[in-house]
């Protein structure tokens, strides 16, 4: 299974570090890659940065005419779930999403917002999902829809490439540089 995430409404003097995140989170948590719809090479090279250092293929697309993806991204067959607290619960849909995800060629594309969300992105989305109707962080949603999709496997993912492994400890903590 193919997960893009697509940022909307990153303002680069206020958004740095929560997007950043956002991209480290889907990297993290089995994304491919992060397209924002804004222009911040900051954000990109923070991201790239990262990649290189800690393994993976992750990219980073920035600067992007977000309804022009959304379109594309449909054409090719691909879904897209939004994730907004106006959606329908995570736990109410997920099972859905799964089974129509099953296919190993299937393609999600993720949309998190960071200030108001364009109407128009609720009707091209396959779902809207609520992972809570309350005001809460796209980072936490994003992390939550991502693991509730995968059922947890994400999390034992090992990165190609590595600059730098974590080596899990019980106590103290280990770092294996390779060269």
């Amino acid at each position: 299974m193919e997960i893009v995430v697509l940022r909307l409404g990153h303002r680069p003097e206020r958004d740095k570090r929560i997007t950043t995140h956002v991209g480290l989170v889907a990297r993290a948590l089995g994304a491919r890659g992060m397209i924002l719809a804004s222009e911040d090479k900051g954000v990109e090279r923070s991201i790239k940065e990262v990649t290189k250092r800690w393994g993976g293929d992750f990219f980073v697309q920035i600067d992007t005419k977000w309804r022009e993806e959304l379109k594309e991204w449909k054409r090719e067959g691909g879904r897209v779930c939004h994730l907004t607290m106006y959606g329908e619960n995570i736990l109410d849909v997920i099972d859905e999403i799964r089974k129509e995800t099953k296919k190993e060629e299937a393609r999600i594309m993720v949309v998190i917002g960071a200030e108001k969300v364009p109407y128009d992105v609720f009707e091209v989305a396959d779902w809207n999902i609520a992972v809570s109707n309350q005001p809460h962080s796209e980072i936490a949603a994003l992390a939550l829809f991502l693991d509730y999709l995968q059922q947890g496997k994400e999390l034992k993912t090992k990165f190609e490439h590595a600059q730098m492994e974590i080596v899990p400890k019980r106590k103290g903590k280990k770092v294996m540089i390779k060269e």
